[in-house]
C-alpha cells in the first residue's frame, strides 16, 4: 500500500524517517514524520523538538514492557509536540504499557484506541500534556485508565468505555502528601459503560482525594458525558478544593455529583437524568446553582451532615476520610422533578449544616416529600417554590411557595417555565453577584426567575449532551 508523505513548514522528516534538506527557515517551522513501527516511532519522539508532528501508521501495535517512552521532550504552548494516529482511531496499542511520561511538557497524544492492562500516567514534572480524540477500553486488567498528577493537563474528546472492574476512568491526583494536580481541563469527554458492581472505587472521574481535600485543584470539568456509568455512587467525585463543574450531562447512571471532600467549588448547570443519585454535598463554601435534576432514585440534592466541622490542616489521616459537616453552602436556582424527595438532608451523623442557604429553587413532585432536612437550625430557606402532590416535607412555611410554575416539556425532554409561570421574577434573593445566565446558556434579568430556568422563547444555547456532542468526533 502506498502511504501519503506527512510534511509540513519548511523543515521535515520523510514518512521512512530521512531527513531532507532545510530550506529558509522560520519561527513557524514544523517536522512531521509518518512512521509505521513503534522502532521508528521511538526514534522520532526521541528526537522530536518544538513543533514537531509524528504520525504512527493505521494498525495494531503490542507494546512492550517498557512502553514508549516520552522522556525529556518538551514541545511549547503554540508549539507542542504532536504524536497522533494516522487517522483518528486507527491505530490500537496493546500490551501491558502505553506511552511512559517522563520530565516532559507540552506534548498530545491524538486518535489512539488504547487496550493496555496498566494505567497512563501523566506524572509530576509532566505539565501541559494533553489526551485529545482518543479511545480508553483497558478492560478488566488495569486499575484506573488515566492519573494526571502533572499542572495543566487537558483531557478533551476522548471515550472512556466498558469497565467491569474495581478502578476509576480519570484520576486527577497530585504530588506527594496534601497538594493535587494543578488546572486540569476536562473537556467533551464520553463516559460509558461502567459496569463494576462494587460500592465504592468505580468513579468515572475522582477530583482529588481525601488526604488532598483542602488544597486548590483549581480544575474545570465540563460538557462532558455520563452514561450507565455503574461503577460508584459517585459520578464526579470531587476531593479537593477550588474547582468547577458545569454544563454536564448524568445519564441513567448510579452515581451523582458528589462533593465529598473540600471547600469553595461550583457546581452549575449540569444536568442529571433518570438515574439513581443527584448532586451531594459536604465541606464549606459551595455553591449549587442552576443544575437540572430529574427523576432519580434518591433525593436531588443532599446537603449532608458531618463527623467533624471542618478538616484541617496537620488531621490524621482517619479525621481526613471523615465528613465535613457544610458550612455556607448555598444551594440557589436548581430545579428538581419527579425524583425521591428534592432537597434532603442526612441525619446519621451528628454535626450538622451551618449557616447554609436554600433559595430560589423549583421542587416539583407526585409522591413522598419534596423536603426532608432533618437539622433546620443551620439552614435559611428563602423562595423556594413547590409544586405537585407530593407532601412539603420539613421545610418551614416562610421559606417556600406553593404556586404553579406552568413547566412545559420540550423536544429534549426538559421541562422549562410556561408563559404566565408564577415562578418568573420571583427569586427572593439578588443571585446577580453568584452567576449571570440559566441552565440553557439564557442572560437572567433581575430578578431572576426561580429554578434553573430562566423564562425565554429563545431557543436553548446549551442542552442535555448526546453522543454526538462528545468524544472522539465532537467539534
Amino acid at each position: 500500500m502506498r502511504r501519503r508523505t506527512f510534511l509540513a513548514g519548511t523543515i521535515g522528516v520523510t514518512a521512512l524517517g530521512g531527513t531532507r534538506p532545510a530550506t529558509a527557515r522560520t519561527a513557524a517551522a514544523r517536522t512531521t514524520a509518518l512512521v509505521t513501527s513503534l522502532s521508528q516511532l521511538q526514534s522520532a519522539i526521541n528526537s522530536a523538538t518544538a513543533g514537531t508532528t509524528i504520525t504512527l501508521a493505521n494498525g495494531s501495535y503490542a507494546v512492550g514492557s517498557s512502553g514508549i517512552t516520552v522522556s525529556g521532550r518538551n514541545g511549547t504552548t503554540g508549539a507542542p509536540i504532536t504524536i497522533q494516529a494516522e487517522s483518528r482511531g486507527g491505530v490500537t496499542l496493546t500490551g501491558s504499557k502505553s506511552f511512559v511520561f517522563a520530565s516532559s511538557s507540552n506534548v498530545t497524544i491524538s486518535g489512539f484506541v488504547f487496550r493496555q492492562t496498566t494505567t497512563l500516567d501523566l506524572p509530576v514534572g509532566c505539565n501541559r500534556i494533553r489526551l485529545t480524540r482518543n479511545e480508553f477500553a483497558l478492560g478488566s486488567a488495569a486499575g484506573h485508565s488515566v492519573v494526571v498528577r502533572g499542572d495543566d493537563v487537558k483531557i478533551d474528546r476522548n471515550l472512556f468505555r466498558d469497565k467491569p472492574t474495581v478502578g476509576c476512568y480519570l484520576v486527577i491526583d497530585g504530588p506527594s502528601g496534601e497538594t493535587v494536580a494543578q488546572r486540569t481541563y476536562i473537556l467533551r469527554n464520553y463516559f460509558r459503560d461502567h459496569s463494576f458492581g462494587g460500592s465504592n472505587g468505580g468513579e468515572p472521574i475522582r477530583l482529588g482525594v481525601s488526604s488532598r481535600a483542602l488544597a486548590d485543584a483549581d480544575a474545570t470539568v465540563e460538557y462532558n458525558l455520563f452514561e450507565r456509568v455503574n461503577g460508584d455512587p459517585e459520578t464526579i467525585s470531587v476531593k479537593s478544593s477550588g474547582s468547577t463543574i458545569r454544563y454536564n450531562t448524568i445519564r441513567n447512571s448510579l452515581g451523582g455529583i458528589v462533593l465529598r471532600h473540600g471547600n469553595r467549588n461550583r457546581v452549575e448547570s449540569n444536568y442529571i437524568l433518570a438515574g439513581s443519585n443527584g448532586i451531594r454535598v459536604y465541606g464549606n463554601d459551595h455553591l449549587v446553582v442552576n443544575n437540572y435534576v430529574d427523576s432519580v432514585g434518591s433525593a436531588g440534592i443532599v446537603l449532608g451532615s458531618g463527623t467533624e466541622r471542618d478538616h484541617t490542616p496537620g488531621e490524621s489521616e482517619e479525621d481526613r476520610r471523615g465528613n465535613d459537616a457544610p458550612d455556607r453552602v448555598t444551594i440557589a436556582l436548581n430545579t428538581v422533578r419527579n425524583s425521591n424527595g428534592a432537597i434532603a438532608g442526612e441525619s446519621q451523623r451528628t454535626v450538622p449544616p451551618l449557616a447554609c442557604q436554600v433559595a430560589d429553587n423549583l421542587l416539583v413532585g407526585t409522591s413522598g416529600q419534596l423536603t426532608d432536612l432533618p437539622f433546620q437550625q443551620g439552614i435559611s430557606f428563602a423562595g423556594n417554590i413547590l409544586w405537585g402532590s407530593a407532601a412539603n416535607g420539613t421545610i418551614p412555611a416562610s421559606g417556600f411557595t406553593r404556586v404553579d410554575p406552568k413547566l412545559t416539556v420540550g423536544p429534549d425532554d426538559v421541562y422549562r417555565l410556561g408563559s404566565g409561570s408564577a415562578a418568573i421574577n420571583a427569586a427572593a434573593v439578588n443571585h446577580t453577584s453568584q452567576v449571570a445566565d440559566d441552565l440553557d446558556g439564557h442572560a437572567r434579568t433581575t430578578p431572576y426567575d426561580v429554578g434553573a430556568d430562566e423564562f425565554s422563547t429563545a431557543q436553548p444555547v446549551r442542552r442535555p449532551l448526546t453522543a454526538a456532542d462528545v468524544g472522539p468526533n465532537a467539534t
